[in-house]
């Protein structure tokens, strides 16, 4: 009975403790929203700069996302599944972006951009540009947010039995065709939750957009920028708008996963 009482004391304390954590999320959203009246939250809906900025953050951070998955996914099986020489360090230069001040990943991933490095006049060839271009945009997101696709889909790939792998194989499957009929549908879950904080990731970001391109402006630019050109008073509806945007399609997207 005592032990009872203890852990219900301490589920008591830790369900408070967590409530803070919940608060400390919650009170800067809410507080956001009551400062905003519906007419200047309608007004910057009905901008044609906000619409095209928040358009422009959606799929630019979805496109990054698709494109890198393709890579990101078949790395992170390797990861969960094989063991070789400096695997450790692998692990650790995937963690960079996390680490990596903003405004120093975006000037990292702008001297691979410029039109005098190798990427940036191989990509002058097909007449694509980086610099103040979305494709620029999209590879500045994928560089902050790949880590977190990783990951996720790398913990899921291990969390698989190998047993089930090796006895499709030993029945007569490809490896190719066990990672598609037996390896990804059962970690799906991880990688789904990668991708869509891969998306989110990159949906969000600020410092390396910035430097790689002012313009067009991203959501997050366009919000800074009104921040500091005219104030508060101007910054927050677009802020509203924003964050209205990513949390209803977030939710659907983790509703997709739930369902699965």
């Amino acid at each position: 009975m005592i032990k009872l009482n203890n852990i219900s004391w301490m589920m008591l304390v830790f369900t408070f403790l967590g409530g803070i954590v919940l608060l400390f999320i919650l009170a800067p959203i809410i507080g956001m929203y009551l400062n905003t009246s519906f007419d200047s939250f309608s007004e910057a809906i009905a901008e044609e700069e906000v619409r095209d900025s928040v358009w422009l953050s959606l799929w630019t951070s979805m496109a990054g996302t698709i494109i890198f998955s393709f890579f990101a996914v078949p790395l992170a099986f390797i990861l969960a599944r094989k063991n070789f020489p400096l695997k450790n360090l692998v692990n650790g230069i995937i963690d960079l972006p996390i680490i990596i001040p903003h405004s120093a990943a975006g000037i990292a991933v702008l001297g691979i951009l410029t039109r005098d490095s190798f990427l940036g006049k191989g990509a002058e060839l097909f007449g694509i540009k980086f610099i103040g271009n979305p494709a620029g945009i999209i590879m500045a997101m994928a560089f902050v947010s790949i880590p977190f696709l990783i990951n996720a889909s790398r913990d899921g790939f291990a969390a698989v039995p190998e047993r089930l792998e090796k006895i499709a194989l030993t029945l007569g499957a490809s490896p190719i065709r066990v990672f598609f009929t037996v390896s990804l549908p059962l970690a799906w879950r991880s990688v789904l939750s990668g991708f869509i904080l891969m998306w989110a990731r990159g949906l969000s970001e600020f410092g390396a957009v910035i430097i790689i391109a002012y313009n067009p402006k991203t959501a997050p630019v366009l919000i800074f920028e009104r921040f500091t050109s005219y104030g508060l008073k101007y910054a927050v509806p677009v802020s509203a708008v924003f964050v209205a945007v990513c949390l209803v399609i977030f939710v659907f997207l983790r509703l997709i996963k739930k369902k699965g």
